[in-house]
Protein backbone atom coordinates (compact mmCIF):
# COMPACT_ATOMS: atom_id res chain seq x y z
CA UNK A 1 0.00 0.00 0.00
CA UNK A 2 1.38 3.38 -0.98
CA UNK A 3 1.43 5.94 1.81
CA UNK A 4 -0.81 8.88 0.98
CA UNK A 5 -1.07 10.66 4.34
CA UNK A 6 -1.26 9.80 8.01
CA UNK A 7 -1.65 6.06 8.51
CA UNK A 8 -4.32 5.53 11.17
CA UNK A 9 -5.11 2.20 12.80
CA UNK A 10 -8.60 1.62 14.20
CA UNK A 11 -8.70 -0.82 17.11
CA UNK A 12 -12.14 -2.40 16.69
CA UNK A 13 -11.25 -5.62 18.51
CA UNK A 14 -13.81 -4.83 21.25
CA UNK A 15 -16.78 -4.71 18.89
CA UNK A 16 -19.39 -7.48 19.10
CA UNK A 17 -22.17 -6.65 16.62
CA UNK A 18 -25.42 -6.28 18.56
CA UNK A 19 -23.54 -6.90 21.80
CA UNK A 20 -21.91 -3.66 22.99
CA UNK A 21 -24.76 -1.15 22.73
CA UNK A 22 -24.06 2.48 21.95
CA UNK A 23 -20.33 2.06 21.38
CA UNK A 24 -21.15 0.05 18.25
CA UNK A 25 -23.35 2.84 16.89
CA UNK A 26 -20.60 5.32 17.73
CA UNK A 27 -17.93 3.44 15.79
CA UNK A 28 -20.08 2.67 12.75
CA UNK A 29 -21.32 6.24 12.43
CA UNK A 30 -17.89 7.73 13.04
CA UNK A 31 -16.20 5.56 10.40
CA UNK A 32 -18.89 6.41 7.85
CA UNK A 33 -18.46 10.13 8.58
CA UNK A 34 -14.66 9.89 8.36
CA UNK A 35 -15.01 8.25 4.95
CA UNK A 36 -17.18 11.13 3.75
CA UNK A 37 -14.75 13.68 5.13
CA UNK A 38 -11.33 12.22 4.38
CA UNK A 39 -9.98 10.72 1.16
CA UNK A 40 -6.35 11.55 1.98
CA UNK A 41 -5.33 9.66 5.08
CA UNK A 42 -5.13 5.88 5.26
CA UNK A 43 -7.22 3.79 7.67
CA UNK A 44 -6.55 0.21 8.72
CA UNK A 45 -9.48 -1.24 10.66
CA UNK A 46 -8.52 -4.18 12.90
CA UNK A 47 -11.53 -6.36 13.67
CA UNK A 48 -12.27 -9.66 15.43
CA UNK A 49 -13.89 -12.83 14.10
CA UNK A 50 -17.40 -11.67 15.05
CA UNK A 51 -17.20 -8.48 12.99
CA UNK A 52 -17.59 -8.58 9.22
CA UNK A 53 -16.33 -6.26 6.51
CA UNK A 54 -19.53 -4.18 6.56
CA UNK A 55 -17.97 -2.14 9.40
CA UNK A 56 -15.34 -0.78 7.03
CA UNK A 57 -16.32 1.94 4.51
CA UNK A 58 -16.01 0.85 0.87
CA UNK A 59 -13.44 3.49 0.03
CA UNK A 60 -9.93 3.15 -1.36
CA UNK A 61 -8.19 4.60 1.72
CA UNK A 62 -9.97 2.23 4.15
CA UNK A 63 -8.61 -1.29 4.62
CA UNK A 64 -10.11 -4.23 6.53
CA UNK A 65 -7.60 -6.12 8.69
CA UNK A 66 -9.46 -9.04 10.34
CA UNK A 67 -7.70 -10.67 13.28
CA UNK A 68 -7.95 -14.32 14.35
CA UNK A 69 -9.51 -13.72 17.76
CA UNK A 70 -13.04 -13.90 19.19
CA UNK A 71 -14.08 -10.81 21.17
CA UNK A 72 -16.70 -12.79 23.10
CA UNK A 73 -13.87 -14.58 24.90
CA UNK A 74 -12.55 -11.50 26.67
CA UNK A 75 -9.24 -12.93 27.96
CA UNK A 76 -8.22 -13.86 24.42
CA UNK A 77 -9.26 -10.48 23.08
CA UNK A 78 -7.28 -8.65 25.77
CA UNK A 79 -4.18 -10.74 25.13
CA UNK A 80 -4.47 -10.16 21.38
CA UNK A 81 -4.86 -6.43 21.91
CA UNK A 82 -1.86 -6.31 24.23
CA UNK A 83 0.50 -8.65 22.35
CA UNK A 84 -0.48 -9.08 18.70
CA UNK A 85 -1.97 -5.67 17.88
CA UNK A 86 1.28 -3.79 18.64
CA UNK A 87 3.10 -6.09 16.21
CA UNK A 88 0.42 -5.39 13.62
CA UNK A 89 0.83 -1.65 14.22
CA UNK A 90 4.58 -1.96 13.63
CA UNK A 91 4.12 -4.24 10.63
CA UNK A 92 1.89 -1.72 8.85
CA UNK A 93 3.88 1.33 9.94
CA UNK A 94 1.01 3.06 11.72
CA UNK A 95 1.46 6.69 12.67
CA UNK A 96 -1.34 6.60 15.24
CA UNK A 97 -3.60 3.93 16.77
CA UNK A 98 -7.16 5.01 17.52
CA UNK A 99 -8.87 3.04 20.32
CA UNK A 100 -12.61 3.84 20.29
CA UNK A 101 -13.62 1.37 23.01
CA UNK A 102 -11.90 2.36 26.29
CA UNK A 103 -8.86 0.02 26.16
CA UNK A 104 -5.48 0.29 24.46
CA UNK A 105 -2.22 -1.67 24.20
CA UNK A 106 0.17 -0.97 27.06
CA UNK A 107 3.10 -0.90 24.66
CA UNK A 108 2.59 0.53 21.21
CA UNK A 109 5.12 1.37 18.49
CA UNK A 110 3.07 4.46 17.60
CA UNK A 111 1.14 7.21 19.32
CA UNK A 112 -2.33 6.38 20.63
CA UNK A 113 -5.66 8.16 21.03
CA UNK A 114 -8.27 6.46 23.23
CA UNK A 115 -11.96 7.25 23.66
CA UNK A 116 -13.54 7.23 27.12
CA UNK A 117 -17.32 7.00 26.93
CA UNK A 118 -17.65 7.15 30.72
CA UNK A 119 -15.92 6.18 33.96
CA UNK A 120 -18.74 4.16 35.43
CA UNK A 121 -16.32 1.67 37.00
CA UNK A 122 -15.00 4.51 39.17
CA UNK A 123 -18.28 6.29 39.86
CA UNK A 124 -20.46 3.19 40.38
CA UNK A 125 -18.35 0.06 40.94
CA UNK A 126 -21.42 -1.58 42.52
CA UNK A 127 -22.90 -1.97 39.03
CA UNK A 128 -20.07 -4.29 37.93
CA UNK A 129 -19.74 -8.00 38.42
CA UNK A 130 -16.90 -8.82 40.79
CA UNK A 131 -14.89 -10.65 38.13
CA UNK A 132 -15.23 -7.75 35.63
CA UNK A 133 -14.23 -4.89 37.93
CA UNK A 134 -10.47 -5.63 38.18
CA UNK A 135 -10.28 -5.70 34.37
CA UNK A 136 -11.95 -2.32 34.07
CA UNK A 137 -9.78 -0.76 36.78
CA UNK A 138 -6.49 -1.97 35.33
CA UNK A 139 -7.14 -1.64 31.61
CA UNK A 140 -8.76 1.80 31.69
CA UNK A 141 -6.12 3.22 34.02
CA UNK A 142 -3.46 1.89 31.67
CA UNK A 143 -5.19 3.26 28.57
CA UNK A 144 -5.56 6.68 30.16
CA UNK A 145 -1.89 6.89 31.03
CA UNK A 146 -0.37 5.22 27.96
CA UNK A 147 -2.31 7.20 25.34
CA UNK A 148 -0.96 10.49 24.02
CA UNK A 149 -4.45 12.01 23.84
CA UNK A 150 -7.85 11.06 25.26
CA UNK A 151 -11.27 11.81 23.84
CA UNK A 152 -14.11 12.30 26.33
CA UNK A 153 -17.63 12.19 24.90
CA UNK A 154 -18.92 14.88 27.29
CA UNK A 155 -17.75 17.54 29.71
CA UNK A 156 -19.01 15.29 32.49
CA UNK A 157 -16.71 12.48 31.35
CA UNK A 158 -13.76 14.87 31.09
CA UNK A 159 -14.44 15.99 34.66
CA UNK A 160 -14.37 12.37 35.77
CA UNK A 161 -11.06 11.74 33.95
CA UNK A 162 -9.51 14.73 35.71
CA UNK A 163 -10.98 13.67 39.05
CA UNK A 164 -9.92 10.02 39.03
CA UNK A 165 -6.68 10.03 37.01
CA UNK A 166 -3.56 12.20 37.17
CA UNK A 167 -3.94 13.59 33.66
CA UNK A 168 -3.24 17.05 32.33
CA UNK A 169 -6.36 18.84 31.15
CA UNK A 170 -4.80 19.64 27.77
CA UNK A 171 -4.49 15.91 26.99
CA UNK A 172 -8.28 15.52 26.92
CA UNK A 173 -10.49 16.63 24.03
CA UNK A 174 -14.26 16.71 24.47
CA UNK A 175 -15.96 15.46 21.30
CA UNK A 176 -19.69 14.87 21.51
CA UNK A 177 -21.47 12.07 19.70
CA UNK A 178 -23.57 12.92 16.70
CA UNK A 179 -27.01 11.89 15.55
CA UNK A 180 -27.84 10.64 12.08
CA UNK A 181 -30.05 12.78 9.78
CA UNK A 182 -32.57 9.92 9.54
CA UNK A 183 -33.99 10.85 12.95
CA UNK A 184 -34.90 14.40 11.88
CA UNK A 185 -36.54 12.99 8.73
CA UNK A 186 -38.89 10.59 10.52
CA UNK A 187 -42.58 10.87 9.71
CA UNK A 188 -44.28 11.39 13.08
CA UNK A 189 -47.74 12.12 11.74
CA UNK A 190 -49.12 8.80 13.02
CA UNK A 191 -47.98 8.22 16.60
CA UNK A 192 -49.24 5.38 18.76
CA UNK A 193 -50.04 5.06 22.44
CA UNK A 194 -46.69 3.96 23.83
CA UNK A 195 -43.83 5.43 25.82
CA UNK A 196 -40.43 4.47 24.41
CA UNK A 197 -37.24 3.80 26.36
CA UNK A 198 -34.12 2.93 24.35
CA UNK A 199 -31.68 1.48 26.84
CA UNK A 200 -29.34 -1.39 27.57
CA UNK A 201 -30.78 -3.55 30.37
CA UNK A 202 -27.98 -2.81 32.83
CA UNK A 203 -28.38 -1.80 36.51
CA UNK A 204 -27.40 1.87 36.09
CA UNK A 205 -30.17 2.37 33.54
CA UNK A 206 -32.61 2.40 36.49
CA UNK A 207 -35.32 0.46 34.69
CA UNK A 208 -36.80 -1.21 37.82
CA UNK A 209 -37.78 2.20 39.22
CA UNK A 210 -39.29 3.16 35.86
CA UNK A 211 -41.29 -0.08 35.71
CA UNK A 212 -42.52 0.27 39.30
CA UNK A 213 -43.53 3.90 38.66
CA UNK A 214 -45.33 2.86 35.49
CA UNK A 215 -47.04 -0.07 37.23
CA UNK A 216 -48.57 1.93 40.08
CA UNK A 217 -51.86 2.15 38.25
CA UNK A 218 -53.50 0.94 35.05
CA UNK A 219 -52.20 2.95 32.08
CA UNK A 220 -53.75 3.70 28.74
CA UNK A 221 -50.36 3.42 27.06
CA UNK A 222 -47.68 0.76 26.73
CA UNK A 223 -44.08 1.00 27.89
CA UNK A 224 -41.63 -0.33 25.30
CA UNK A 225 -38.04 -1.08 26.34
CA UNK A 226 -35.68 -1.62 23.45
CA UNK A 227 -31.93 -2.22 23.46
CA UNK A 228 -29.21 -4.68 24.36
CA UNK A 229 -30.50 -7.16 26.95
CA UNK A 230 -27.51 -6.93 29.29
CA UNK A 231 -26.87 -8.96 32.43
CA UNK A 232 -29.76 -7.30 34.35
CA UNK A 233 -32.38 -8.52 31.88
CA UNK A 234 -33.62 -11.50 33.88
CA UNK A 235 -34.20 -9.41 37.00
CA UNK A 236 -36.20 -6.90 34.96
CA UNK A 237 -38.29 -9.67 33.38
CA UNK A 238 -39.03 -11.10 36.85
CA UNK A 239 -40.15 -7.68 38.07
CA UNK A 240 -42.51 -7.31 35.11
CA UNK A 241 -44.04 -10.70 35.95
CA UNK A 242 -44.33 -9.89 39.67
CA UNK A 243 -46.21 -6.68 38.86
CA UNK A 244 -48.39 -8.50 36.27
CA UNK A 245 -47.30 -6.08 33.54
CA UNK A 246 -46.57 -8.63 30.80
CA UNK A 247 -49.32 -7.18 28.59
CA UNK A 248 -48.29 -3.55 28.96
CA UNK A 249 -44.47 -3.58 29.24
CA UNK A 250 -42.67 -4.98 26.20
CA UNK A 251 -38.96 -5.80 25.92
CA UNK A 252 -37.78 -5.99 22.31
CA UNK A 253 -34.05 -6.64 22.78
CA UNK A 254 -31.53 -5.22 20.33
CA UNK A 255 -33.21 -4.23 17.06
CA UNK A 256 -31.86 -3.25 13.60
CA UNK A 257 -31.67 0.47 12.86
CA UNK A 258 -34.68 0.45 10.53
CA UNK A 259 -36.84 -1.09 13.27
CA UNK A 260 -35.48 1.45 15.75
CA UNK A 261 -36.41 4.32 13.42
CA UNK A 262 -39.94 2.93 13.26
CA UNK A 263 -40.19 2.80 17.05
CA UNK A 264 -39.03 6.41 17.36
CA UNK A 265 -41.38 7.54 14.58
CA UNK A 266 -44.51 6.13 16.26
CA UNK A 267 -43.72 6.82 19.94
CA UNK A 268 -45.90 9.40 21.66
CA UNK A 269 -43.07 10.24 24.06
CA UNK A 270 -39.65 9.10 25.25
CA UNK A 271 -38.32 8.38 28.74
CA UNK A 272 -34.76 7.85 29.98
CA UNK A 273 -34.40 7.19 33.72
CA UNK A 274 -30.66 6.37 33.88
CA UNK A 275 -28.76 7.19 37.07
CA UNK A 276 -25.44 7.46 35.23
CA UNK A 277 -24.37 8.27 31.67
CA UNK A 278 -21.28 9.30 29.80
CA UNK A 279 -23.31 11.04 27.12
CA UNK A 280 -26.87 9.80 26.51
CA UNK A 281 -27.16 9.08 22.79
CA UNK A 282 -30.82 7.87 22.90
CA UNK A 283 -31.90 11.21 24.37
CA UNK A 284 -30.20 13.02 21.50
CA UNK A 285 -31.89 10.72 18.99
CA UNK A 286 -35.30 11.43 20.52
CA UNK A 287 -34.67 15.18 20.44
CA UNK A 288 -33.61 15.01 16.78
CA UNK A 289 -36.88 13.24 15.99
CA UNK A 290 -38.85 15.93 17.83
CA UNK A 291 -40.20 13.51 20.45
CA UNK A 292 -41.22 14.82 23.90
CA UNK A 293 -38.51 13.68 26.33
CA UNK A 294 -38.64 13.02 30.07
CA UNK A 295 -35.25 12.07 31.51
CA UNK A 296 -33.05 11.99 34.57
CA UNK A 297 -31.72 15.23 35.93
CA UNK A 298 -28.02 14.33 35.67
CA UNK A 299 -25.21 16.48 34.15
CA UNK A 300 -24.56 14.53 30.91
CA UNK A 301 -28.25 14.61 29.95
CA UNK A 302 -28.47 18.33 30.78
CA UNK A 303 -25.44 18.77 28.52
CA UNK A 304 -27.30 17.04 25.68
CA UNK A 305 -30.86 18.28 26.12
CA UNK A 306 -30.47 21.72 27.69
CA UNK A 307 -33.90 23.16 28.51
CA UNK A 308 -35.81 21.09 25.93
CA UNK A 309 -36.47 18.03 28.13
CA UNK A 310 -38.67 17.40 31.16
CA UNK A 311 -36.33 16.37 34.01
CA UNK A 312 -36.96 14.23 37.08
CA UNK A 313 -34.99 12.86 40.03
CA UNK A 314 -34.04 9.32 38.91
CA UNK A 315 -33.92 8.08 42.52
CA UNK A 316 -37.48 9.16 43.29
CA UNK A 317 -40.27 6.94 41.93
CA UNK A 318 -42.87 9.63 42.60
CA UNK A 319 -40.89 12.05 40.44
CA UNK A 320 -40.47 9.45 37.69
CA UNK A 321 -44.21 8.73 37.69
CA UNK A 322 -45.05 12.44 37.51
CA UNK A 323 -42.59 12.83 34.63
CA UNK A 324 -43.93 9.97 32.55
CA UNK A 325 -47.55 11.03 33.16
CA UNK A 326 -46.88 14.61 32.08
CA UNK A 327 -44.79 13.73 29.03
CA UNK A 328 -47.53 11.38 27.82
CA UNK A 329 -50.54 13.60 28.54
CA UNK A 330 -49.47 17.26 28.22
CA UNK A 331 -50.41 18.10 24.63
CA UNK A 332 -49.06 21.63 24.95
CA UNK A 333 -45.67 20.27 26.01
CA UNK A 334 -45.72 17.74 23.18
CA UNK A 335 -46.52 20.26 20.47
CA UNK A 336 -44.89 23.48 21.72
CA UNK A 337 -41.32 22.25 21.94
CA UNK A 338 -41.06 20.04 18.85
CA UNK A 339 -38.97 22.53 16.84
CA UNK A 340 -36.96 23.51 19.92
CA UNK A 341 -36.00 19.88 20.46
CA UNK A 342 -34.92 19.48 16.84
CA UNK A 343 -32.99 22.75 16.97
CA UNK A 344 -31.21 21.57 20.11
CA UNK A 345 -30.08 18.36 18.37
CA UNK A 346 -29.06 20.00 15.10
CA UNK A 347 -25.43 20.90 16.03
CA UNK A 348 -24.73 17.32 17.13
CA UNK A 349 -23.63 15.80 13.82
CA UNK A 350 -21.37 12.87 13.05
CA UNK A 351 -19.64 15.07 10.49
CA UNK A 352 -18.58 17.44 13.26
CA UNK A 353 -17.55 14.53 15.50
CA UNK A 354 -15.46 13.07 12.67
CA UNK A 355 -13.77 16.39 11.87
CA UNK A 356 -12.85 16.98 15.51
CA UNK A 357 -11.63 13.39 15.92
CA UNK A 358 -9.52 13.59 12.75
CA UNK A 359 -7.90 16.78 14.03
CA UNK A 360 -6.89 15.02 17.25
CA UNK A 361 -5.54 12.00 15.33
CA UNK A 362 -3.47 14.08 12.93
CA UNK A 363 -2.17 16.72 15.36
CA UNK A 364 -0.63 14.55 18.08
Amino acid sequence: MARIGVRIGINALYLIPGGVGGTEIYLRELLAALAELDQTNEYLVFTNLETQSDLVPKQANFHWKPQAVHARFRPARILWEQIVLPFEAARYGLDVLFNPGFTAPLFSPCRQVTVFHDLQHKRHPEYFRWFDLPFWRLMLWAAAHRSRRLIAVSEATRSDLLRFYSIRKDRIAVIHHGVGPAFAQLDRSHTESYLLCVSTLHPHKNLPRLIRAYGRKKRDFQLILTGLRGFHAQAIERLIEELHLQESVRITGWVPREKLYSLYARARAFVYPSTFEGFGMPVLEALAAGIPVACSDIPPLREVAGDTALYFDPLNEDAIEAGLERVMSDRQLQERMTQERRDRAQPFTWERSAAQTLKVLCDI
